[in-house]
This record gives C-alpha cells, sequence and structure tokens, in this order.
C-alpha cells in the first residue's frame, strides 16, 4: 500500500524539515512545489521567471500552473510507492484537482502542522537557506553558516522578510487556511502539534501516519473519503 502524505501548516511550521526527514526514513520522494519553483527560477525558464516576481511579494503561484506543476511529478515512478507532498495544495481549489489526480491510488493522509503565530514570527525572522542547493538549515549544521547537505553559504530567504512574512500570514490565513476545513472530515486527517522539538515531531507525525494506516481511513479506491 502506497504512503501518500500531504504536509499542511503555515509558513515556518516545519513542513519541509519534517517532509524530506519522514519522506527519507520511507524511502518515498518528497516533493516540494517550492524546490521545483526555485529550481526554475535558477534555470531562468519563462515560468522561473514570471514565478520568481509573484514569490518575492509572497503572493501564491496561479492554482493553474501549480496544478500542472504536480499533474505532471504524480505521473512518475518514483511515486508508485507513496510521495510527500509540501506546498501543494494551498488553496481549495488545487485541493480539488489533486482528489482528482488520486483517483484509483491509496487514499491520502493529510498532516496538518499546528504553530502557534509568535512561535512562526520568531522561526522565520532567523530561518536560513541554502544559496546552492536550496535546502532549509535545520540545525544539523556542522559549522555555523554553512549548509550540511552541500558545504555552501546559507542565506535568509527572500521571502522571509518581515513584510513579505506578513503578506504570506494574511494570505495563508485567506486562502490556506480553509484547506484544513476541507480536510478535516476525512479520517486520513491530523494535527500535529508543531511547536516541540524536531525529534518529537517527527514521532508524533510516524505515529499519525501509523494509527491512519492501521484504521478504517485507508481502504483503497482514491483521494476522497
Amino acid at each position: 500500500m502506497a504512503t501518500n502524505v500531504i504536509m499542511l501548516g503555515p509558513p515556518g511550521a516545519g513542513k519541509g524539515t519534517q517532509g524530506e526527514r519522514f519522506a527519507m526514513g520511507h524511502r518515498i520522494p518528497r516533493i516540494s512545489t517550492g524546490d521545483i519553483l526555485r529550481d526554475e527560477i535558477h534555470s531562468g525558464s519563462t515560468l522561473g521567471t514570471a514565478a520568481k516576481v509573484v514569490m518575492d511579494r509572497g503572493e501564491l503561484v496561479s492554482d493553474e500552473v501549480m496544478i500542472g506543476i504536480v499533474t505532471d511529478r504524480l505521473t512518475r515512478q518514483d511515486v508508485l510507492n507513496g510521495f510527500v507532498l509540501d506546498g501543494f495544495p494551498r488553496t481549495v481549489g488545487q485541493a480539488k484537482a489533486l482528489d482528482g489526480l488520486m483517483n484509483g491510488r491509496d487514499p491520502l493522509i493529510v498532516l496538518d502542522i499546528v504553530v502557534p503565530e509568535a512561535e512562526l514570527v520568531r522561526r522565520l525572522g532567523s530561518r536560513m537557506i541554502c544559496a546552492s542547493c536550496g535546502h532549509n538549515a535545520d540545525g544539523r549544521e556542522d559549522k555555523p553558516g554553512v549548509c550540511h547537505f552541500c558545504g555552501g553559504p546559507l542565506m535568509q530567504r527572500a521571502d522571509d522578510n518581515a513584510a513579505v512574512v506578513l503578506e504570506r500570514f494574511k494570505i495563508y490565513q485567506t486562502a490556506t487556511k480553509p484547506l484544513v476545513d476541507f480536510y478535516r472530515a476525512r479520517p486520513t486527517f491530523r494535527s500535529i502539534n508543531g511547536a516541540q522539538s524536531l525529534d518529537l515531531v517527527a514521532g508524533d507525525l510516524a505515529a499519525a501516519v501509523e494509527d491512519i494506516a492501521n484504521g478504517a481511513g485507508m481502504a483503497s479506491g482514491g483521494g476522497k473519503r
């Protein structure tokens, strides 16, 4: 049975770090739409150039573009045993499109990482990303300011400055938070306390997935339950 996971939560909740950790532990790909877009920006593609302008303002890239990116990615062979989606869906429209993509597949496990707003502001103000490979710093760096994945320099993300952070919170409240209401009634939905250490959050995530997999919510035959 495939393990298909969505990581929800506001900016700074730890979706990327926890998603990567879970994906590695289960030997399934972590699909970060943010990473895909940043790769496009780095390549200088038409999509990347247009997306950069939107992302630097703290706004969301259009549903049409994001659905197209995920549709293409979920056709690859490496997702047959499951995947972790980070950064998608971010709107109810994207969630409905994803339900369509999941028809005939094992159900989606939806994990909402919950963190108090004050803690999110603190985290985002100090969050660093590798300028070379794009990985988020997660506290495991051997040397301050140096990425433990590739050795590249760490820098603050352009979309983590104060003005952009406030705009991202506003967008989350109006466009992305309704996703929790969209998914909450499903037996494959769980809320996770993200205001804990990395290890405790990872343990709660793993326990939630195991609980869902052992329950009735994991009956096969499509995305929506």
